[in-house]
C-alpha cells in the first residue's frame, strides 16, 4: 500500500505576480490531500472520491487517455507521464482524502496533481523518483498547459517543495528554500465561490497588456529591472488609471523584495512581516480589485482580535484569505467565525511526501 501526501499553500508575497515573471514568497500549509492506493490484477484505475461523493474509473493504456470532462486532472495527470516513457500494466486502486479548502485559492487542485504524479510515478512499471521541483513542474504541465489555461508555477513548486520558497521563473525557474522563524497563521475561507479562470485573465492580460504599452515608449523595460524611482517618466504616455497598476505592481516586486531580506536576516520581528503582508493585500484589493465585502470584513475582525496582518490569498474574488496571528490565533480565528468565515490555525508544513 502506498500512500502520498501533499500541502496546500498560502502565497505569502507577489500573489498576481508570478505570470508576470515576477518571483513570489509562498510557503506550504498544514492542510493536505492524500491518495493511498495500491495495485489491482486487471487494467482498471478506481480512484475513489469521498469527500465528494463520486468515483472515477479508467483504464490503463500506453497512449494517451481521452479528455472527457473540463479540466480532467487525473487523465491529464497520467497523460504527462505517459508523453515521457511511463508505462503501466497493471490497474491501480486508491482512494483520495483532504482537509484542504476547495475552490478557495490554497491550491487544492495543484497539491492534488503533485500528489497523483507522484503517487502514478511510484505505481509505474518503470518507477522513478522525481525530485520535489520536477514533480510541481509535471503538475503545472498537467493543469495548465494541458487545457491552456492561465496561470503560473507557484501553486504546484511550493505545494510539491514545501515549507517557505523562494520562486523565480524567469530566465528560467529557480526554487530557494527559506527557514524563517513563523508562528501561527489563521486560513478563513470566506465561503464565496470564486472565478479563478476570470479574475486570473482580467488582472493578468490587463497588465501584460500595460507592459507592451510601456515598451512601445521605453523598448528596454523590464518589471525585473525598472526602478521605481523611474515611474514618473510613464505620465506622459499613461492613463491615470494605467499608471496606478504600474505603481501597485512594482510595489509588490518590492514589498517581495523587502520581505526576503528579512526572512534571510537575523533581524525579523512578527510586526514587520505583518505590516508587509497587508500593505501587499491592500494592493491587492484596491488596484487588482480582487478581495470582497465578506473577506474585509472577516479582515477587520482579524486584526481587531490580534492578528498583526494579513492578505487575500490565491487568484481572489471570493475564497480564502489568511492573517498572521503568532499570539492567541484560536482568538483571531473565533473572531473571524463570528462574521462568516470558516477559519483554520495552520502552521507552515513539509511539501509532498510518500510513505
Amino acid at each position: 500500500m502506498l500512500t502520498i501526501s501533499t500541502p496546500g499553500r498560502i502565497c505569502l508575497f507577489g500573489e498576481h505576480q508570478d505570470y508576470l515573471g515576477l518571483p513570489v514568497i509562498a510557503a506550504a500549509i498544514s492542510r493536505r490531500v492524500q491518495i493511498k492506493g495500491e495495485h489491482r490484477d486487471d487494467n482498471k484505475i478506481i480512484i475513489h472520491l469521498p469527500d465528494i461523493g463520486s468515483e472515477l474509473q479508467m483504464e490503463v493504456s500506453d497512449t494517451r487517455l481521452p479528455y472527457l470532462e473540463k479540466r480532467d486532472y487525473f487523465r491529464s495527470g497520467y497523460n504527462v507521464l505517459i508523453d515521457r516513457g511511463f508505462r503501466f500494466s497493471k490497474g491501480m486502486e486508491c482512494r483520495v482524502n483532504g482537509n484542504i479548502p476547495i475552490n478557495s485559492g490554497t491550491s487544492s487542485s495543484s497539491a492534488l496533481l503533485v500528489t497523483w504524479i507522484h503517487f502514478l510515478s511510484k505505481m509505474a512499471d518503470n518507477p522513478h523518483e522525481f525530485s520535489a521541483q520536477e514533480l510541481g513542474e509535471l503538475a503545472f504541465e498537467a493543469e495548465i498547459v494541458e487545457f491552456n489555461e492561465p496561470g503560473g508555477m507557484m501553486d504546484h513548486l511550493s505545494t510539491a517543495i514545501g515549507n517557505a520558497v523562494y520562486l523565480e521563473f524567469d530566465p528560467k525557474v529557480t526554487a530557494e528554500a527559506l527557514n524563517p522563524d513563523l508562528g501561527a497563521f489563521v486560513l478563513a475561507d470566506s465561503l464565496e465561490p470564486k472565478d479563478t479562470i476570470g479574475v486570473l485573465k482580467r488582472a493578468k492580460f490587463a497588465r501584460l497588456d500595460l507592459i507592451e504599452k510601456i515598451r512601445q515608449e521605453l523598448p528596454d523595460f523590464s518589471l525585473h529591472t525598472f526602478e521605481t524611482t523611474h515611474k514618473e517618466q510613464t505620465k506622459a504616455f499613461l492613463s491615470n488609471d494605467e499608471y496606478e497598476l504600474l505603481s501597485g505592481t512594482l510595489r509588490n516586486r518590492d514589498i517581495l523584495r523587502e520581505a526576503l531580506a528579512l526572512f534571510e536576516s537575523e533581524s525579523m520581528t512578527d510586526e514587520t512581516l505583518g505590516k508587509l503582508l497587508s500593505e501587499h493585500h491592500g494592493i491587492l484589493r484596491d488596484l487588482l480589485q480582487i478581495s470582497t465585502p465578506k473577506i474585509e470584513k472577516m479582515m477587520a475582525a482579524a486584526l481587531k482580535a490580534g492578528a498583526l496582518g494579513g492578505k487575500i490569498n490565491g487568484s481572489g474574488g471570493g475564497g480564502c484569505m489568511f492573517v498572521y496571528a503568532p499570539n492567541k490565533p484560536e482568538k483571531v480565528a473565533a473572531a473571524i467565525d463570528a462574521v462568516g468565515g470558516r477559519s483554520y490555525v495552520i502552521k507552515i508544513d513539509k511539501g509532498t511526501m510518500s510513505f
